[in-house]
Order: C-alpha cells, then structure tokens, then sequence
C-alpha cells in the first residue's frame, strides 16, 4: 500500500495524522520525528503517539499501538 491510499484510508478511518521533525531535537541527537494520529477512529483515548529518530520506525510503532486499539484495523496488517 502506498503512502497516499494509507493517508487516505487512514481518512476515511475518522484519523488524523501528524507527523512532525523537531529540528532542535534532531541537533541534540533525540528522538527528532513524532507521529500523532487523533481523530475518533483512535478510540476513548483520542489519540496515539510515537517518537523516534528513524523514519521507519516512528510510523510502525504508531500503526502498531493503533492496531492494538479496538475498532476495524485488521487492514493495517497490509502495512
């Protein structure tokens, strides 16, 4: 699946999502990326959440806590 069918499915899944790289992170060799899903489709806690300093990593752990949430993310198996 591509980025933008996962955008849009992800969309039309009632979430939004954010991802964003903190300069001033990244100069102090952090965790410089964070991914942000929210929306209703995420459930009761609203949200998700994950940092890393890898562009790979940030997404799948996102995708994965996502995937632990109840609701109808069998699809994100495809990812």
């Amino acid at each position: 699946m591509g980025i933008e069918q996962l955008m849009g499915k992800l969309g039309r899944s009632d979430v939004t999502v954010i991802l964003k790289v903190d300069d001033e992170r990244m100069a102090e060799g952090g965790e410089s990326l964070t991914l942000v899903m929210s929306g209703p489709g995420p459930g009761e806690q609203g949200f998700v959440r994950a940092e890393s300093s890898s562009l790979t990593d940030c997404p799948e752990q996102g995708f994965m806590r996502l995937r632990a949430r109840s609701g109808d993310w069998e699809w994100m198996t495809e990812i």
